[in-house]
């Protein structure tokens, strides 16, 4: 007598994908799936779970509860297990937003001398030539007006300390770790995520309530 092959589905939904306006959204591409059966997997795997409208707008949240009422109307014996977040966020355009070089140069234009001012001012502002005056004058017993053999490896120091924070130099990343400046855009998009997952849950459960009344 042969065992009966499990029928649970194990399902971890992506956070954010993008398609292409008015294409469908399948339950491979929205989460990652395993079964012990490979031909339910396989099966599930080209499910259906939205398709998109121009009324749909740009953005799509589909929700868990969504995606296990969709598994469950096609294999009502599978059990679902899920993992991870409750909702995935999908972004609707017609092709990647290409880089806008005139907005880039500006930009690096912009913080270039943007933080060459900030670095110049703070200098101003701890009188840090009189102190590399006084260090010289301490350490050669002779007061330089202009202490180029310090103030230059000091330059040099504060270039390759920037280096070393941030951790690249041009494409090239110096070591695996990531960098603060990673580390905020990340931050910044995972808030961006929730906020636009938060807001868009909202307007669907709105939607649903005047539709009640």
């Amino acid at each position: 007598m042969t065992e009966a092959k499990s029928s649970t589905l194990y399902l971890r939904l992506r956070k954010r994908i993008g398609i292409k306006p008015n294409q469908i959204v399948t339950l491979g591409a929205a989460a990652r799936l395993f079964a012990a059966d490979p031909e339910l997997e396989q099966r599930l795997h080209s499910l259906v779970l939205h398709r998109h409208r121009p009324e749909d707008g740009n953005r799509v949240v589909i929700d868990m509860l969504q995606i296990v009422k969709a598994i469950h109307d096609a294999a009502p014996d599978v059990e679902v297990e899920t993992f991870g977040d409750p909702q995935m966020l999908v972004i609707v355009a017609d092709t990647p937003p290409k880089p806008r070089i005139a907005v880039l140069i500006a930009s690096w234009l912009l913080l270039f001398f943007g933080a060459g001012l900030a670095i110049m001012n703070f200098h101003t502002d701890v009188s840090m030539k009189e102190v590399h005056q006084r260090i010289t004058e301490l350490v050669t017993g002779k007061k330089a007006e202009h202490p180029l053999w310090f103030q230059i490896p000091y330059s040099l120091g504060i270039g390759i300390g920037m280096l070393v924070f941030f951790n690249h130099l041009f494409r090239k990343r110096l070591n695996e770790e990531p960098n603060p400046l990673e580390v905020e855009l990340f931050m910044y998009e995972e808030n961006l995520n929730a906020y636009v997952i938060a807001e868009e849950m909202r307007m669907k459960n709105a939607r649903g309530e005047r539709k009640n009344q």
